[in-house]
């Protein structure tokens, strides 16, 4: 018997002989190398039986020689589907180009619902999504990493504190919470302005109470500099002190910085691929062979394709090697110094207030050691050093 999957692909046929010399007409199948397989015969002396669609011929001039009935039953194998397929064109294409349709219908935006936002806060936003690519009637293929599209929004809307997003079928929904000023309040009661920490005072700003120090004077944490009691004898009360009191204040860190450095930089060459994946399967569409790259980075951007609401097993998947390079960096003394310097005017800079800054600085001491710099910097920083305290 002929393998099933090789006369699949190639074409069989079913053949009906009836009539006299059916056992020679085999016999000089046989001779002519006329392959047969799954031969039945009935009791009516009819049989049936199955040869290569490419034995047509043969069977014919074989048939003519003695007295028998050849009929074809039916065609089976894959030119015979083809041929129906190519006959029912029409539908199957149209069937085709319907799940085309609704495919890329399904991955267009039909709606944008904005939540939580006042009318000029979501004429901001949809601003800026159309700026994005996101708006009605558009594609949303390439704009389904909702993660990027909150973190833009957050960046570019001033005026939200936080903002949800979420793609249900074709519809984009957006929760808002927006920033909300404090509100002053209307009755504050009696206080004392008093120092944070030792400072010498640079400037005094006071709005209510009674100042009780003056410019470079040094103040001890704790020390009253603005008094809520105000007047004289009988004409006294008490007031919530108002007012910024800067001071010159010290700050000591240690930083360190390696005279040598070595580490990983882009070397601008890069290779896209691009992929369909069916589930765990994945199919390359372009891009194909090796980077060619020694070292290198690999970022990975998947965007799923969604039916009617439902997202498919399918997605399309783009790949981008980036190639990288050991960069060895040598500094001198004096630059690792500069560079240990910033790093601890940053660092200091995150532990003081958005309005300090910083006045002046010392290097207390130096030294080179396991191939680094190390330093210790005195920073001076003026800064607001006041506090309300309440009159108890």
């Amino acid at each position: 018997m002929k393998n099933r999957w090789i006369t699949f692909l190639s074409g069989r046929v079913l053949v009906k002989a009836d009539g006299q010399g059916l056992e020679l007409l085999l016999n000089k199948m046989t001779r002519d190398g006329i392959a047969i397989w799954r031969v039945k015969r009935f009791k009516t002396g009819a049989m049936l039986f199955y040869i290569s669609l490419q034995d047509i011929h043969k069977l014919r001039k074989a048939a003519r020689r003695f007295k028998c009935r050849i009929s074809f039953v039916r065609g089976e194998g894959a030119p015979f589907l083809l041929k129906r397929l190519f006959k029912n064109s029409g539908f199957l294409g149209g069937m085709i180009i319907f799940f085309i349709l609704i495919t890329v219908l399904s991955n267009i935006t039909w709606g944008i619902e904005i939540k939580g936002a006042n009318p000029e806060t979501e004429h901001k936003i949809r601003k800026e999504l159309t700026k994005m690519g996101i708006s009605i009637g558009n594609s949303h293929f390439l704009n389904q990493d909702l993660e990027k599209i909150q973190r833009n929004l957050t960046e570019r809307v001033d005026n939200i504190t936080w903002i949800g997003v979420e793609l249900k079928g074709t519809t984009f929904h957006f929760q808002v919470v927006e920033k909300t000023e404090p509100k002053e309040q209307e009755a504050r009661s009696p206080s004392h302005l008093i120092a944070t920490k030792k400072a010498v005072i640079e400037k005094l700003f006071v709005e209510k109470g009674k100042p009780l120090v003056k410019v470079n004077q040094f103040v001890e944490k704790g020390q009253i500099l603005v008094s809520g009691t105000i007047g004289e004898g009988e004409t006294t009360k008490k007031v919530s002190a108002q007012g910024e009191i800067l001071g010159k204040t010290w700050y000591q860190t240690h930083a360190e910085f390696p005279l040598r450095s070595t580490f990983q930089v882009f070397s601008g060459e890069e290779k896209r691929t691009h992929a369909l994946k069916f589930g765990s399967f994945s199919m390359p569409v372009w891009g194909f062979g090796k980077t060619g790259f020694k070292s290198f980075e690999v970022e990975t951007e998947v965007y799923p394709v969604r039916f009617l609401g439902w997202q498919l097993p399918i997605a399309y998947v783009e790949k981008t090697v980036r190639a990288t390079e050991e960069y060895e960096r040598s500094l001198t003394k004096k630059q690792a110094q500069e560079a240990a310097r910033e790093l601890a005017r940053r660092d200091l800079i995150k532990n003081i207030s958005e309005d300090a800054r910083i006045d002046d600085e010392i290097i207390l001491h130096e030294e080179v050691e396991n191939g680094k710099v190390k330093l210790t910097i005195y920073f001076q920083v003026i800064e607001n050093i006041a506090k309300e305290k309440p009159i108890t």
